[in-house]
C-alpha cells in the first residue's frame, strides 16, 4: 500500500505540470483541465492495484488524450456567456450583433434563429480555429495578441483564421442570402 502510494506521488511530481500543460492546450478552461487531469490520477490510481504500467509516461499521456477526446464529443451548448469578455473597467461586454434588442417577434426570432445558426457552425469547427474566430472576430483581439497567447506563430493563427471564416461563410451562406 505504501510502495502503491508513493508511486502515484512520484508520478504527480514528476509528470504533474507538464500533463496539465497539455491538457490545458487542448481544451478551453483551466478547470476542464483541472477535471481531466483529475480523472487521469484517479485512473491511474485504480489501475496501479491491478497491473503494473510499464511506459507510465505514453500511459499517463494516452489517458489524457482519451478523456480530452470524450469530454470534447459531449456536445455542450453554447451559451451566450462564452462570448462575452471584460472590459478595462472590468465590466462583462457582449458583442453588439449578439443582443440586439427588437419589439418586433418576428425580427426577434430571426436574430434568434441566426444566433442558434452561428453558435451550432462554431461549434462544428476544430477547436484551435473557433477560438481564434471568437478571439479575433467577438473579442476583439488582434491576431498577433492571439499569437502571443497561444505561443503560435502569426502565420498559423492567420491560417486557422482564414479556415475559420472560409467554413462559416459555407456554412452560413444560405442564412446570409436569406437575411
Amino acid at each position: 500500500m505504501a510502495q502503491r502510494q508513493q508511486s502515484i506521488q512520484n508520478a504527480v511530481q514528476e509528470y504533474g505540470k507538464r500533463l496539465l500543460r497539455f491538457i490545458r492546450s487542448r481544451v478551453k478552461n483551466d478547470e476542464d483541465a483541472e477535471d481531466i487531469l483529475q480523472d487521469v490520477w484517479y485512473q491511474l490510481s485504480s489501475i496501479i492495484e491491478t497491473e503494473p504500467i510499464v511506459q507510465l509516461s505514453s500511459w499517463l499521456y494516452r489517458v489524457s488524450k482519451n478523456r480530452i477526446v470524450d469530454k470534447n464529443r459531449k456536445k455542450t451548448p453554447q451559451s451566450l456567456a462564452d462570448f462575452a469578455y471584460e472590459d478595462e473597467e472590468g465590466e462583462m461586454v457582449y458583442p453588439e450583433a449578439l443582443l440586439l434588442d427588437s419589439t418586433d417577434p418576428a425580427a426577434e426570432l430571426e436574430k434568434e434563429f441566426v444566433r442558434e445558426s452561428l453558435f451550432a457552425a462554431l461549434s462544428e469547427l476544430p477547436e484551435k480555429q473557433r477560438d481564434v474566430f471568437v478571439w479575433n472576430e467577438l473579442e476583439d483581439q488582434t491576431l498577433q495578441e492571439i499569437a502571443d497567447k497561444t505561443g503560435e506563430s502569426i502565420k498559423t493563427i492567420i491560417s486557422r483564421k482564414r479556415y475559420a471564416v472560409a467554413y462559416l461563410r459555407e456554412r452560413l451562406q444560405n442564412i446570409y442570402k436569406e437575411y
